[in-house]
């Protein structure tokens, strides 16, 4: 196989490296700054024990690819950039491709499946960090992170079987499972404090445990379940992360750092605030979040710039004017 990681970010980056460095066949796709840096100097990968330049092939657009049916896809892009991809990708790569959703959020796999017909979800519990070009800063090594998957929407096939034997063998935890998108939903359920990461200084404890009631009667509403994702066993203690690479923040705080200008809020609390419209659960906590974090993005505002106390009056006001 040739895995094809279609966002070489601080995910994809990450996945691409480790796969690349057990000698697997490995194409990234970058934009921008970050391209011309990997096609210079390689990709910049560094994690508690290694920092080296890996020359693995990169291409700005999937037109630049020559496909075969040989090809997995990585999907690494944040959600609000899925779309466009797949329709890019769709121009070059047969129907019956495989592709992988590593990405946060349940949207993701519903759009591939628009344009493709072979589709699996991937919950991504790995600590990443891409704040320069022609660099990914990966927090862990033993375990690389979680990559427990499946087929979309349920079921498990050789495909899936033989990329998490890979990703094992690269150093990650992924385990095939019938039901994975019930892990992306409790994954999801976490994400609900990128957001307030990103917007607040100071203790955000209550606001995410608000959001995450709010996400619970959600799902109870529309009867999805969500499977508690099983990490025993797979942190090594004896790893040392290395204060050059501490994380500073999770992937909303990087984009409003690195001022991307756009975030993935709509996909994560927002997904929440579609599903209480459309089974008539209020969520003022997640709308809230998602309208501030949208503001925040178009306004240039920096990483911490409000309390959580701003938040919650924000929160109020929204619920006396519902």
């Amino acid at each position: 196989m040739r895995y094809i990681i279609h966002g070489a970010g601080a995910i994809g980056g990450t996945i691409g490296a480790r796969l690349s460095q057990q000698g697997l066949d490995v194409v990234l796709i970058a934009r921008g700054a970050h391209y011309d840096a990997i096609a210079r100097d390689g990709l910049h990968y560094r994690n508690p024990a290694q920092d080296e330049f890996l020359k693995i092939p990169v291409v700005e657009h999937p037109k630049s690819l020559a496909m075969s049916d040989d090809d997995v896809v990585f999907m690494t892009m944040k959600s609000q950039h899925t779309d466009q991809a797949l329709q890019d990708l769709s121009c070059v790569a047969a129907i019956h491709t495989p592709i992988v959703c590593c990405q946060n959020g349940v949207a993701n796999e519903r759009m591939a499946l628009r344009y493709f017909r072979n589709v699996y979800a991937m919950v991504v519990m790995v600590g990443g960090t891409h704040l320069k070009p022609g660099e990914v800063l990966h927090h862990g090594v033993k375990p690389g992170g979680v990559l427990d998957c499946g087929k979309y929407p349920h079921g498990v096939d050789d495909q899936i079987t033989a990329i998490a034997a890979d990703l094992t063998n690269a150093g990650f935890v992924a385990r095939p499972h019938e039901q994975a998108m019930g892990f992306k939903y409790t994954k999801l359920m976490m994400n609900l404090g990128n957001a307030l990461q990103a917007l607040c200084s100071g203790d955000i404890g209550d606001l995410y445990q608000r959001a995450r009631e709010e996400a619970k009667a959600c799902l109870n509403a529309a009867n999805i379940e969500h499977i508690d994702l099983q990490l025993e066993g797979t942190e090594d203690q004896s790893t040392q992360k290395l204060p050059a690479i501490e994380r500073q923040g999770g992937s909303s705080w990087q984009s409003l750092e690195r001022g991307t200008g756009d975030i993935e809020t709509d996909y994560l609390n927002g997904e929440f605030c579609l599903l209480g419209r459309l089974h008539g659960v209020p969520t003022p906590v997640n709308e809230t979040i998602q309208n501030l974090a949208n503001q925040a993005t178009r306004e240039g505002w920096k990483t911490g710039s409000l309390t959580a106390q701003q938040v919650s009056a924000a929160i109020e006001a929204s619920s006396r004017r519902t």
